[in-house]
């Protein structure tokens, strides 16, 4: 990660979108087949968060799907309003015991003034993950991904992803998924765009994959 505090816009998107199709034969083959990515983006909150914190290990469809119980389940998803729907309040909506556990530590925190969401946006990339991570439940995917689709940072690489790592076997060829270890030195060329690399690696997953089962 770098330590930036620079939001990625369509232009800068589009412009990450170039320069690493000059360095990257397979990325500029992604874009000339598909076009570029998407601005996918997220709010900068709290239910941004904890819906990345669902989505942790699991299918986006059944992250979706819990998430969507409880949105109907409260009228806004805040922090007070989950501390008032309780732990077992989550685990009724279809939230694990851990996952239950963590996004109400997650309201608690935030609630209390302990935490601090906003503040974030002022931070360089690492010190945001620092934080992000010293929070129960988040580890380096969930922070990372809250930075590059929330605060829409221009060079993080969500380490761990599934998706990125089949995305980048095809592109590149490879007989077998490369480890996240791998994964991550290859990233590194794709420095300071990784974010868009990782936007590219997505688009080209999700529109392989369209009407086929998840990997």
């Amino acid at each position: 990660m770098s330590g930036t505090t620079k939001r990625l816009t369509q232009k800068s998107l589009l412009q990450g979108v170039t320069e690493l199709g000059k360095k990257d034969k397979g990325l500029a083959r992604v874009t000339r087949l598909y076009g570029p990515p998407p601005m996918w983006g997220r709010k900068a909150d709290f239910a941004a968060l904890l819906k990345i914190i669902l989505e942790q290990q699991v299918s986006l469809t059944s992250a979706e799907a819990v998430y969507q119980h409880l949105s109907t389940s409260i009228s806004v998803i805040s922090p007070e309003n989950v501390l008032k729907l309780s732990e077992s309040g989550l685990r009724e909506l279809g939230f694990t015991r851990q996952k239950a556990a963590y996004c109400y530590g997650l309201a608690d925190l935030i609630s209390s003034g302990e935490f601090e969401l906003a503040e974030l946006t002022k931070m360089s990339d690492e010190r945001a993950h620092d934080e992000l991570i010293k929070i129960k439940g988040i580890g380096t995917w969930t922070a990372n991904i809250y930075l590059l689709m929330a605060l829409r940072r221009p060079d993080i690489w969500p380490d761990g992803d599934l998706a990125l790592a089949e995305s980048t076997r095809r592109i590149r060829n490879l007989k077998k998924r490369p480890d996240y270890e791998r994964l991550n030195r290859i990233a590194l060329r794709w420095r300071p765009w990784r974010s868009v690399a990782a936007r590219i690696l997505w688009h080209a997953y999700l529109s392989e994959n369209e009407n086929k089962p998840e990997v």
